[in-house]
């Protein structure tokens, strides 16, 4: 596990984006989940800004880890923010865009997606693997939109479900569990006080409270796990545990 801290989500947003182009110089095209949520849109917000020509936008493919079901000009559609934070300002192909479709019947959308998947990324032992695979953590220890008293869905079979969120009762279509850990590089982005007792229980002991927390079931199969983490977010890690764990200040 690699463990990365940054003093602000701005430098953390520089961070991962050092480590993001460091995959994309191994490979002619490169496929990417995105994650919704305050992080990431930050992320898009720096990478929009980015000269012209440091990203070659063109040999990357996006794809989502999660989405609600809303049309794509719904306030709460995880495609608009991107849309509107970084797709809006960079030379993507259209055709490099594949968003879930979350205007279309829940359960048609979770299975159209996983096959989508099958299609378009290389597979491992019969599962699409992305390349790079982005994910947020909730402060109650979900992550994509499977959430705690839905933990069964991380092993179901398909590539794809529908979810409901705890409060809300709000639709959504989410990866599972094995097409996460399939991933070749997955990176959480966490930042913020109210994450930081999830952050430590599961960089801590992850396998000790794997059954309650979706976040702690992240466990690639590639060993490429990484935390970009804000000060805030990793004010509770304790410093001779972290340097155990590769710890970057």
């Amino acid at each position: 596990m690699d463990i990365r801290i940054c003093k602000t989500p701005d430098d953390l947003s520089q961070s991962f984006t050092a480590w993001f182009e460091e995959i994309l110089m191994q490979k002619e095209m490169v496929t990417v989940a995105l994650s919704g949520g305050s992080t990431p849109r930050l992320l898009f917000d720096y990478w929009a800004g980015l000269p012209p020509g440091e990203i070659d936008w063109k040999k990357i493919k996006f794809f989502w880890g999660d989405e609600r079901c809303v049309p794509p000009t719904d306030d709460g559609s995880n495609y608009k923010m991107t849309k509107e934070h970084l797709f809006d300002f960079l030379p993507v192909p259209r055709e490099n865009i594949f968003r879930i479709l979350g205007e279309n019947d829940p359960e048609a959308e979770a299975r159209r997606y996983g096959d989508l998947l099958s299609i378009e990324l290389e597979s491992i032992h019969g599962i699409p693997s992305f390349d790079i695979l982005m994910l947020g953590m909730g402060d109650d220890g979900h992550t994509a939109s499977i959430f705690p008293h839905e933990i069964e869905l991380w092993h179901h079979p398909a590539n794809c479900v529908t979810a409901t969120h705890p409060e809300s009762g709000q639709i959504r279509v989410s990866l599972t569990g094995k097409v996460i850990n399939a991933a070749q590089h997955v990176a959480f982005l966490v930042t913020g006080e109210n994450k930081a007792d999830k952050v430590a229980e599961i960089i801590g002991h992850p396998h000790r409270i794997e059954k309650k927390y979706p976040a702690a079931l992240v466990q690639p199969d590639s060993e490429n796990l990484i935390w970009f983490l804000d000060e805030k977010a990793a004010q509770r890690l304790t410093g001779e545990k972290d340097q155990r764990m590769g710890l970057i200040l």
